[in-house]
C-alpha cells in the first residue's frame, strides 16, 4: 500500500505541474492574442486613414492646385494651341487659321 500511495503522490505532482504549465501557457497565449487584436485594430485605423488621404489626394481640386503651384502649369488657351490637321504632319498656328478664316 505504501508503494501505491507513493506512486499516486508522484502522479499527482506530475499532473499538478502539468496543470500549472498549461495555465501559464494559456495566459501567455491570451496576452499575445490581445496584442495581436490591438495591432489589428491599429492597422484597420491606419488603413482607413490612408484611404481617406488617397481620396483627398485624388480630388481634382488638389491635382489642379499641385499642377499650378508646384509644377507651374497653366491652362491652355486658343491663342497658345497648335492644331494639327488629320492626315499630314502639317501644323497650323492659331494666327494663321484666323487669317485664313479656317476652323479646326
Amino acid at each position: 500500500m505504501g508503494r501505491l500511495s507513493l506512486l499516486f503522490a508522484a502522479l499527482l505532482m506530475i499532473l499538478s505541474m502539468s496543470l500549472v504549465t498549461a495555465r501559464f501557457q494559456s495566459r501567455q497565449l491570451f496576452v499575445v492574442s490581445d496584442r495581436l487584436d490591438a495591432t489589428a485594430r491599429q492597422l484597420g485605423t491606419d488603413w482607413l486613414r490612408l484611404q481617406l488621404e488617397r481620396a483627398e489626394l485624388a480630388r481634382n481640386a488638389h491635382i489642379d492646385k499641385v499642377a499650378r503651384d508646384d509644377l507651374k502649369m497653366v491652362s491652355t488657351s486658343p491663342q497658345r494651341t497648335i492644331y494639327i490637321k488629320g492626315g499630314g504632319s502639317e501644323a497650323i498656328a492659331p494666327a494663321t487659321q484666323a487669317k485664313a478664316g479656317r476652323r479646326p
